[in-house]
């Protein structure tokens, strides 16, 4: 049996009709982190009336939940489907958000455009984690916020996102992570002091329980074994 491709960013396009229609499943858990991660990036920051850069937007559920806390948003994704679907449903919302399609080591914005940048379920997918750090550095207002999450590099991550979330319980399409590309807590905490910021605390994330549809809700965990979430400040001027 041929093996699924990995890394592959194309099931962003593909279910891109379908983004906000809460028919399938692991477009649900995406949207589902949604609200975990905000639980653990709000006590970080203020978002109202701060412009923010959400790296990696796909179909738009962070982008809107941003602009609803008051914030200027921009949305930037690889996926030129995503990037559509996601401007209309702002549009049907009444949410004012300026979407673009690119990659995050060619950022298409000026320098110290972003006083926060947000960056989840995107850095194990990129092709240079050490160019989307500088990036993210470069369009940062000084003293500006970066905010992510991404896999860790283990065994435990590797049986947690592959075995279980895509081969089993399929709560992700096959092929969506390469374990290889996950990334240790150092590698990254190294790649973001190498662009010139301040690294903050990591804390994982994962399952906290299940809604009435029974899929997963999120929030912030004490282990950072295989999700980990993470804040990085740019230095004031």
């Amino acid at each position: 049996m041929a093996q699924a491709q990995r890394n592959d960013l194309t099931i962003y396009d593909s279910h891109a009709d379908q983004w906000w229609s809460d028919d399938i499943k692991w477009v649900r858990t995406l949207k589902n982190m949604v609200p975990g991660r905000l639980s653990w990036f709000d006590r970080h920051v203020n978002w109202a009336d701060k412009a923010v850069l959400d790296l990696g937007c796909a179909g738009g559920f962070m982008a809107e939940a941003l602009a609803q806390r008051g914030a200027s948003v921009t949305g930037i994704d690889p996926a030129a489907q995503a990037i559509a679907a996601a401007q209309d449903h702002a549009a049907e919302s009444g949410l004012s958000i300026q979407y673009d399609v690119g990659v995050g080591e060619a950022l298409p914005y000026d320098n110290a455009s972003f006083d926060i940048v947000v960056c989840v379920d995107v850095l194990e997918h990129v092709q240079s984690l050490r160019d989307v750090c500088k990036e993210v550095t470069r369009v940062l207002k000084p003293g500006g916020v970066f905010l992510f999450d991404t896999i860790n590099r283990n065994p435990i991550s590797k049986l947690a996102t592959i075995t279980m979330a895509e081969n089993v319980l399929r709560l992700l399409p096959k092929g969506t992570h390469d374990p290889d590309m996950f990334i240790k807590p150092d590698e990254l905490r190294g790649a973001l002091m190498d662009a010139g910021m301040t690294v903050g605390n990591f804390t994982g994330l994962g399952p906290r329980g299940i809604n009435r549809r029974l899929d997963f809700t999120f929030g912030p965990l004490p282990l950072t074994t295989i999700i980990y979430m993470g804040t990085a400040r740019k230095p004031p001027a």
